[in-house]
């Protein structure tokens, strides 16, 4: 497949949705999508809206009524990202897109990458855009985000023994036999946990995972949606998959 194939949104597993959640993003939203159209020509986007108070919904259906290529699917509440993205998994997997893309509407996503982690998908069933790889990096993070980002992702790394080292990234591509593989509705549901367990879900299940780098900027304008909440949940439930995975080791090799 050629370069310009690969621009145009054209891919070897199927067609291509671009699935973005939003809350309050409304300065934001109009130009992540015209990068991501200028990156991608034929893809599909799909904003999933948890009825954000800035009217980022309305603003996505004035452009949608322009653009053929451009969905909303509005959600009454903000009930966490990984249900947003579950929603939105059913949405694309309904309409039987072939390759479904995990990316922020914040800028901190370079839709410029998009084309590379398509690629990636021709030797692997996941495909992770990762600051933690060479080649990859973060800018304008405060050192304490960083640190806090690193430490999350080496701890989840060795808890439950997987090879990847950006199991947080929100920026990722699925082929659609995985995610109708995997059990989404078990799925931990809130917070950026939901990208650690899916990522690890798809590894458990035998899919190939790989990371190509990505160059991750801090959003610019609007709040961030991490909290201290969030935090506290990924390590409580990392630390507990952790465990399980250990306990399951130990009763494998008495058993043997």
């Amino acid at each position: 497949m050629t370069n310009e194939r690969r621009r145009a949104g054209q891919h070897t597993h199927g067609s291509v949705l671009v699935i973005i959640p939003t809350f309050n993003e409304r300065e934001n939203i109009g130009p992540i999508v015209l990068r991501v159209r200028e990156a991608l020509a034929e893809a599909h986007i799909l904003v999933v809206d948890d009825g954000s108070p800035d009217g980022t919904g309305a603003l996505v259906e004035a452009l949608a009524a322009d653009d053929d290529h451009l969905h909303v699917l509005h959600r009454t509440g903000k009930s966490g990202l990984g249900a947003a993205y579950v929603a939105g998994f059913d949405w694309g997997m309904e309409r039987d897109y072939g390759v479904l893309v995990e990316m922020d509407a914040d800028g901190s996503h370079a839709p410029e990458d998009l084309p590379r982690l398509l690629a990636g998908l021709d030797e692997a069933d996941v495909v992770l855009g990762s600051r933690y790889v060479e080649g990859g990096q973060v800018i304008n993070w405060p050192w304490h985000r960083t640190l806090l980002s690193r430490g999350a992702n080496v701890y989840s790394k060795l808890a439950l023994g997987v090879g990847v080292d950006d199991l947080t990234s929100g920026f990722r591509a699925y082929r659609s036999t995985v995610l109708r593989r995997v059990k989404l509705y078990d799925v931990a549901s809130q917070g950026y946990c939901f990208q650690v367990d899916l990522a690890w879900r798809a590894v458990e299940a035998g899919f190939r995972v790989i990371e190509v780098p990505i160059t991750f900027v801090d959003r610019e304008s609007g709040e961030s949606k991490m909290s201290g909440s969030i935090v506290r949940e990924a390590l409580i439930r990392v630390t507990k998959w952790g465990l399980r995975r250990r306990a399951n080791q130990l009763r494998r090799w008495g058993r043997a």
